[in-house]
């Protein structure tokens, strides 16, 4: 065992303990995947990573994301998290305004928008789920079919089955059956649409809230929810790949326009918030604030 920089940083959030942590092993090198599996067990978070050198010239660093139940190719706050802790330590990218990340979904580009970090959506594949376990999950979450407006399973390495409720509201009075989730193998997302009144009303209900949020124009124009009981984790405060998968499909699809915030993690207490943009090119870009809660060693 040696000693190792460590970093846990909080993300989608100026805010620390208000958006999703996850526990970054600045250096990975020489563990196997019983360690590295082992760890992420223990660590208890919905990720952890393991920043290795890259294997590829073009990429900056390569990253092993792991959550306790397993490895993923790609995830979204892991991948700008990660990122934040590599820079913090002094981490040099070959480009002044990307960062490269290689991972086991192929080389994602990070932008630095001023301090905001956003990454480019991986390629996305979307279809109709099977109706049978569209009717399974639907009975998990204990909804009336009739506020299901669209579902889709969604995979840009991570796989959702992703639907879209009738509301905002729908999406916060869930209470699932994670057991019964669970059993189904499916990994669930649900989003809904807010109106301008109540997005506000989101944004002012507590000055601590308030700061955390931003101003009125960071209103946040859906509401989100992962729900990912098969890895062991009943559910995620704030997802990037769910995100950038429903940023694809919805702004695609004319729901949703090419620039918004999306909340995630309001029904937990947290205050995430995912900054997304489809630009000139159709890359769509996910972005969300960072702040680092701890810094230090581990022994691995």
């Amino acid at each position: 065992m040696s000693q190792r920089p460590f970093a846990q940083i909080d993300v989608f959030t100026a805010t620390a303990t208000l958006g999703n942590p996850v526990a970054v092993v600045l250096d990975g090198s020489g563990l196997d995947d019983a360690a590295l599996q082992r760890f992420a067990r223990w660590t208890n978070l919905s990720e952890t990573t393991f920043v290795l050198p890259p294997t590829d010239p073009a990429a900056d660093y390569r990253l092993r994301i792991f959550t306790p139940g397993g490895e993923l190719p790609f995830a979204g706050h892991p991948t700008l998290g990660s990122c934040f802790a590599w820079l913090a330590a002094g981490g040099r990218p070959q480009r002044a305004d990307r960062i490269v990340q290689q991972c086991a979904k192929g080389l994602i580009e990070i932008r630095r928008d001023g301090q905001r970090l956003a990454f480019a959506a991986p390629a996305m594949q979307a279809s109709a789920p099977a109706p049978s376990v569209l009717a399974k999950v639907v009975a998990a979450l204990g909804l009336p079919a009739a506020q299901v407006r669209q579902a889709r399973l969604l995979d840009n390495g991570p796989q959702w089955l992703t639907l879209l409720l009738d509301s905002a509201d729908t999406v916060l009075a869930l209470e699932p059956d994670h057991a019964q989730l669970a059993n189904l193998k499916q990994k669930v997302g649900v989003v809904g649409v807010y109106t301008q009144d109540e997005a506000t009303s989101l944004i002012a209900k507590s000055s601590r809230e308030a700061r955390a949020f931003g101003t009125p124009a960071d209103a946040p124009l859906i509401e989100v929810r992962a729900f990912a009981a098969p890895i062991g984790v009943p559910e995620d405060p704030v997802t990037g790949s769910l995100n950038a998968s429903l940023a694809q499909w919805l702004i695609g699809a004319g729901e949703l326009p090419a620039a918004y915030v999306a909340a995630q993690g309001t029904a937990l207490g947290r205050a995430g918030r995912v900054h997304v943009t489809r630009d000139a090119a159709g890359q769509v870009w996910v972005g969300g604030d960072c702040v680092g809660c701890i810094e230090g060693t581990v022994r691995l």
